[in-house]
């Protein structure tokens, strides 16, 4: 295994001579074999090698895997530092889960270490087994390229680099390599604890696809290496086009463009550009932020009609005529304007008024016998996902039974003498072609149809009062 280690540092370009490298050891096989292989190449490698262990108080047994690291290193010579860090004060200081807490603790300890031994780089000990279970996660949570980037095996890093010279390898080899060179490591038991996603996939998932191809750890690793130079190139060259065509405000957090200039470009540019978008209005792009949002972003874009999109954290997307505007709902922008977008049913959407819009999609022998102006049914063929609850805009017109053409909604709302102070807690239900389906509680739609069907979206108006 050392040889293909080394064979892995020289054809990667991992490491230079004569720099320092600091290793990151927990007590665990993983790390602890990379602390030997370094130590045991530094000759042959030209370089210096140190290592650093983390108590993070997380565990009763951590303060004596430090001290064993203490051990291991004082026998072999190797300079060693031991930081005991607070993750719990930090996870609570900064509302985060503990995982995140640790690794943000951890990483801040890699730097302030690498500073005081002037140290180059920072050498994990993540192997191909770890690689490949980061892969399935991204399959299982993503539908975005850039995440399937995988674990990097170097990137940059305070004034250095990170490393991780064992992704080559995997943790059978890593098991047999600890004991072939008499190496006791300690282990970490909430490592079995299935109830993590990550665990769970490490011991059901990952042994059934390896009988399959024992050196899967090989194939992932060349995928996503391939990936992460595509996807390289791709963002260059998007960035490129984002320049050009896109106008930033950043003290706004406003961003503009012309729709047709960016309707031609190619789609995969069109993803990136978006991406790029977010990641610019967003200090940090929320988890709640999905492929959905952008399969409406794209359809705004090559809608000819206005329309606006409300994401996460109040970010607006706005079309007027041929500019499209990003930016972010405050006091001053709201003007009392309300929307929502419905992806999936069932759905409740609570108004500014205080009352409640349910939806539901039911069959046809179980739809309510008694409809009143608060429910409103349709067959769902009829209309086109997503829906969208919103105020009324300027130029809305509905078509309804008993009506040759369409109406305007002001019209309406004058007909029916509502007071000119409510009108704006007057809410519509449309479909995403911009068709009004509901004015609620005043007008519904024509929602006849010939062809029979068996699944009815069913609308209800909860009033708060």
């Amino acid at each position: 295994m050392i040889n293909k280690v080394l064979h892995f540092i020289k054809e990667k370009q991992l490491l230079e001579e004569d720099k320092h490298v600091l290793v990151g050891v927990s007590g665990g096989p993983d790390s602890m074999a990379l602390l030997h292989i370094l130590h045991t190449l530094k000759q042959q490698l030209h370089i210096k090698v140190s290592a650093v262990t983390i108590d993070h108080q997380l565990r009763e047994e951590a303060k004596c895997d430090v001290q064993y690291v203490k051990r291991y290193c004082d026998t072999l010579g190797i300079p060693f530092k031991a930081v005991t860090v607070d993750v719990k004060a930090y996870k609570n200081l900064h509302n985060v889960s503990t995982q995140v807490a640790a690794r943000n603790v951890r990483y801040a300890i890699y730097e302030k270490t690498m500073k005081e031994v002037g140290a180059h780089y920072v050498a994990l000990g993540h192997h191909g087994d770890d690689q490949i279970e980061t892969a399935i996660m991204s399959l299982m949570r993503s539908t975005n390229l850039t995440s399937f980037n995988g674990i990097p095996l170097k990137r940059t890093f305070a004034a250095g680099f990170i490393i991780r010279p064992l992704l080559c390898v995997t943790k059978d080899d890593i098991e047999r390599y600890c004991k072939d060179h008499h190496i006791e490591p300690q282990y970490d038991s909430s490592n079995e604890e299935t109830t993590y996603t990550r665990n769970a996939i490490r011991k059901y998932v990952v042994p059934t696809l390896k009988d399959y191809n024992a050196n899967l750890h090989v194939t992932v690793q060349r995928l996503v290496e391939s990936l992460r130079e595509d996807e390289l190139y791709l963002f260059h060259e998007a960035e490129k086009i984002f320049t050009s065509l896109v106008s930033v405000q950043k003290e706004k957090r406003r961003i503009s463009f012309i729709a047709n200039e960016l309707q031609c470009i190619q789609k995969p540019f069109k993803r990136r550009i978006f991406q790029r978008i977010m990641s610019e209005l967003y200090r940090t792009v929320p988890k709640t932020l999905t492929y959905k949002h952008e399969e409406s972003f794209f359809r705004l874009l090559h809608s000819e009609r206005n329309g606006q999109l409300h994401f996460p954290s109040a970010l607006i997307v706005e079309r007027v005529y041929d500019e499209i505007h990003c930016y972010f709902q405050t006091e001053q922008t709201k003007e009392r304007k309300f929307h929502e977008t419905i992806h999936d049913l069932p759905a409740n959407i609570h108004l500014p008024n205080g009352a409640k819009l349910v939806l539901d999609e039911l069959p046809k022998d179980v739809l309510p016998n008694k409809v009143n102006h608060d429910t409103f049914i349709i067959q769902k063929r009829q209309v086109t996902f997503p829906l969208h609850v919103r105020t009324r805009q300027s130029g809305d017109r509905m078509r309804y039974k008993g009506l040759k053409g369409t109406k305007k909604i002001k019209d309406i709302l004058i007909d029916e003498k509502i007071p000119r102070q409510e009108r704006e807690n007057i809410y519509l239900l449309t479909d995403d072609e911009g068709t009004i389906l509901w004015l609620i509680g005043l007008r519904k739609a024509d929602s006849t149809d010939t062809c029979r069907t068996d699944r009815y979206i069913v609308c209800t108006y909860k009033n708060s009062n």
